[in-house]
């Protein structure tokens, strides 16, 4: 699996998710990597504050990324991991 895929050829990942990315400055898998999941999101959220993220939106869409899965077939553990890692 190469490392270093443009945002949207990740699953999960669209036009509109990929754009909001670049607007917290990650533009590439390896920059996704190097944030990780849980700090992509958390950022997100710190650039709209007002604005309700789906967590299946976007924290398990990130983290389905870097596993090369779809969000929704991540463990339910994981998923409340994922969920009080942001709480």
């Amino acid at each position: 699996m190469t490392q270093n895929r443009p945002l949207t050829d990740l699953k999960n990942i669209g036009k509109k998710l990929a754009e909001r990315l670049n607007e917290i400055g990650i533009s590439s898998e390896a920059e996704l990597r190097k944030v990780g999941a849980i700090q992509a999101h958390k950022k997100l959220k710190a650039k709209y504050p007002n604005e309700t993220l789906p967590v299946c939106y976007y924290l398990y869409s990130f983290e389905g990324a870097l596993h090369d899965q779809h969000w929704n077939d991540l463990s339910v553990k994981r998923k409340q991991k994922l969920k009080e890692s942001i709480s």
